[in-house]
């Protein structure tokens, strides 16, 4: 992971208190069990790299934080922050099985000396689940999550 990134995720994270014995549980979590300082964002599109779906978070929670400021002042900084990080934490997968994965090359591309077309493809071995379903249900074993960050969190997709 850069350090940049790191950097700005440490960060981030010691903003939440109230709720930081959950937090802290549900970053181990993720972090060792499953492919979040990894994965990328997308198969191809945004940030579509090795830890896209990190620097991904971290960027969404930098802009909700600067948008906290001009439109919801009164809404709590580590609601923003614990939404922002785990709104598309369902992009992991499950532990020992990433949503994501290196994609292969075909026979015809590799004969060719051909890249695959997306560097990413879905796993397969996956039960399907949106990314927001996924997330709240990983995130919820591990911290408890008001209405209005669920709500965030579901609709966040559009």
């Amino acid at each position: 992971m850069e350090d940049s990134i790191r950097n700005r995720y440490e960060a981030l994270k010691m903003l939440v208190v109230e709720r930081k014995a959950q937090f802290d549980n549900l970053i181990r979590f993720i972090e060792n069990e499953t492919t979040w300082l990894t994965s990328p964002a997308s198969t191809k599109y945004h940030l579509c790299i090795e830890g896209g779906l990190l620097e991904h978070s971290v960027n969404v929670a930098e802009s909700m934080l600067k948008i906290r400021i001009a439109l919801a002042p009164e809404m709590s900084v580590e609601s923003c922050v614990i939404v922002s990080l785990i709104h598309d934490l369902g992009k992991v997968g499950m532990p020992g099985n990433p949503q994501y994965l290196i994609n292969r090359y075909t026979e015809i591309q590799q004969i060719n000396g051909y890249k695959p077309d997306v560097p990413y493809r879905f796993n397969k071995d996956l039960t399907y689940l949106s990314v927001p379903v996924r997330s709240l249900y990983l995130a919820s074993k591990q911290i408890d999550l008001t209405e209005q960050e669920v709500q965030a969190i579901i609709y966040h997709d559009g």
